[in-house]
């Protein structure tokens, strides 16, 4: 005889699993990774090498001296790395890169009961760790195609550097378009990061919500403030952030509307960082600050349960108060 068993829902499996999603976000930075390679050369090959195996080693490490179970294999880790990589200059020496992959691994995800338990994005406050503990590394350009190392490489500035200084002639918008421009490894190029980000939308690995909400969000308050919509959504981290990382699902909202808000206020503070900050670039400050709110969005602005009565203002319910 049969037994029947008993258990909570969810009682429905899908095909998708932890290892699935990471492996479609890979493929999808994938084009990124390649035009980092062939702008910046061996260099940065060898930087996203050296943050993946850090973060693979941190998190094996973490998990086996806090005897928990190994949640390598499930890839997250490895997504960490690249997005971490793909937020640094292709100089940066591979030590600190290795500091901030332990950052983002075994401080900001691990010390919070490991994936899905983070409140704000790893890669993203690594990078900013780094920024405040390493500012003048972390803010050294090259310019693409100049594979010369260390000093006898050419400097130069990013594209929201020479538009807050003033000074320079500013890239087309096809040298944007195409990522022939300095920068962080992943931001300069605007074609491949959409070319992943259409596959993510096509696997339904991510919603296109957040995404074309942020970037409405910047071109809109871009334009009210007498700025280039164009340039500002092809240049900085714009396109890496509002795609990749700010529709991490630990960090960003469940309900619709409250995606709509935290993309919403992610553009709000992108683009009145870099009109009114002392920083050219606010897409890491914007996100990271939108992660701390999502809680707050997510309580705030909840779905009607489906079949629930619409609350009616000014009624009391039957029975009075001493019912």
């Amino acid at each position: 005889m049969e037994k029947l068993i008993v258990s909570s829902s969810p009682h429905l499996g899908g095909k998708k699993t932890t290892q699935n999603i990471m492996l479609d976000v890979i493929i999808a930075l994938s084009p990124a990774m390649l035009a980092s390679v062939l702008f910046f050369g061996v260099k940065a090959a060898a930087l996203i090498l050296t943050c993946v195996a850090s973060c693979v080693v941190s998190e094996y490490l973490c998990r086996r001296i806090m005897k928990r179970p190994q949640t390598v294999g499930d890839l997250s880790c490895v997504v960490t790395g690249v997005l971490l990589a793909l937020n640094l200059p292709a100089t940066l020496h591979p030590l600190m890169a290795v500091f901030g992959s332990v950052v983002a691994i075994v401080v900001v995800k691990q010390m919070f009961g490991g994936i899905g338990q983070n409140f704000v994005n790893p890669a993203l406050t690594a990078r900013i760790i780094l920024m405040n503990s390493f500012p003048s590394a972390m803010t050294h350009w090259v310019q693409p195609f100049d594979y010369a190392a260390g000093a006898d490489a050419v400097t130069t500035a990013t594209p929201l550097g020479i538009l807050k200084e003033g000074g320079g002639e500013l890239p087309s918008y096809l040298d944007l378009f195409l990522g022939n421009v300095g920068g962080c490894l992943g931001e300069t190029c605007a074609l491949a990061l959409l070319l992943g980000g259409v596959y993510l939308v096509a696997r339904r690995v991510i919603s296109p919500v957040i995404p074309l909400t942020y970037l409405g969000t910047v071109a809109v308050l871009s334009f009210l403030f007498g700025r280039d919509p164009l340039f500002d959504l092809l240049s900085g981290g714009l396109l890496l952030g509002a795609i990749f990382m700010a529709t991490d699902y630990t960090t960003s909202p469940l309900y619709l509307w409250a995606r709509v808000v935290f993309a919403i206020g992610c553009g709000f503070f992108t683009v009145v960082i870099r009109e009114f900050g002392s920083l050219p670039e606010g897409v890491s400050y914007s996100i990271l600050l939108m992660n701390i709110l999502t809680p707050l969005l997510e309580r705030a602005i909840k779905p009607r349960p489906l079949g629930a009565p619409k609350k009616q203002r000014g009624k009391k319910p039957e029975g009075g108060a001493g019912a």
